[in-house]
């Protein structure tokens, strides 16, 4: 009897416990009643192209509705990564209604995927290839196994030893890492169904490899990085990854689970740097806690608030 008493305390504090570490669910729907301001960038792009936004998404829709075998692929990705697959839909929605127009056909994805691999990309600055530049001494802590820590490191590197500053004669650009180096058209180019960057893509490398078999990605090899973001059988694992570490990230660091919320995860597919945004959001919640006020909510951007005001038509999709 004394025993079961104590095995019964033990499952109760063992319970209790659990509820104490346990994420908090953020609701679905948006945080905001009005969305947010869309970067001014966007809006040029989109008028500079005799278009609107409503056009661009509805054209997304489109071919997301027209096309079986595409959400066919959609759903396999979304299911070997644990998600919702309306959460890669958002990020799909989101990229080409604010970004680049999406393409008539799921086909031509596959022919520009081809096309990469007939030029000679490079990364690089100023002449110097990235595999030579990871090489300075600044990277020496950068030893980590796993794709995507080892490149964190090294974009954290480059924000405070190289961004903006002259470094060994050679005068760097305050911009971002993957702005400088993975970008051999212009700053600021993604492409493919995900429009993901390949400093994005090498990142999830690793998890992809485990979880969906692919080949690791080689940052000496340019074109076969432009490939796999080009090609769709081949991206949507990546942009599955990319949101799935963005929906532990904040489980396990700001205790906040936005698995719920396809418009959270828009918006931090569409701003990057998920484990950073976590950190500074557990940083003002503690604070907010220490003095006694509620703790804030994520919210979603102009980019993810379109993706849950649309969540209703683009649920129909499945």
């Amino acid at each position: 009897m004394k025993k079961l008493i104590l095995i019964i305390l033990g499952l109760t504090l063992a319970s209790t416990l659990f509820a104490a570490d346990a994420a908090t669910l953020v609701p679905a729907g948006n945080r905001n009643a009005v969305q947010p301001d869309i970067p001014g960038a966007s809006s040029r792009r989109t008028q500079a192209t005799n278009t609107t936004f409503q056009a661009k998404y509805r054209k997304v829709y489109d071919l997301l509705q027209s096309d079986a075998e595409l959400r066919a692929k959609i759903k396999k990705a979304a299911a070997a990564y644990g998600i919702n697959p309306l959460h890669i839909v958002g990020a799909i929605v989101g990229e080409h209604t604010y970004n680049v127009d999406a393409y008539d056909r799921l086909q031509t994805y596959y022919v520009k995927a081809i096309s990469y691999l007939s030029s000679k990309l490079s990364f690089a600055y100023d002449g110097e290839d990235i595999t030579d530049f990871v090489q300075r001494p600044e990277f020496k802590k950068c030893t980590m196994s796993d794709s995507y820590d080892l490149w964190e490191c090294r974009e954290q590197v480059w924000n405070h030893s190289f961004r903006g500053k002259t470094v060994g004669g050679t005068s760097f650009p305050n911009d971002r890492f993957g702005a400088t180096f993975f970008q051999p058209y212009y700053a600021g180019q993604t492409f493919g169904l995900g429009q993901l960057n390949p400093l994005t893509a090498l990142q999830m490398s690793d998890l992809v490899h485990k979880v969906s078999g692919l080949p690791e990605l080689d940052v000496g090899d340019p074109n076969g990085v432009y490939k796999t973001i080009m090609d769709p059988d081949l991206t949507l694992p990546y942009v599955a990854a990319t949101i799935k570490k963005s929906i532990d990230a904040y489980e396990s660091i700001a205790g906040f689970d936005i698995s719920g919320n396809p418009g959270l995860t828009a918006t931090l597919y569409n701003v990057g740097n998920p484990e950073q945004r976590a950190y500074a959001l557990k940083a003002e919640n503690d604070k907010r806690r220490a003095a006694g006020e509620p703790v804030k909510l994520p919210e979603e951007n102009y980019y993810g608030w379109l993706v849950n005001d649309k969540l209703d038509e683009l649920k129909a999709l499945f």
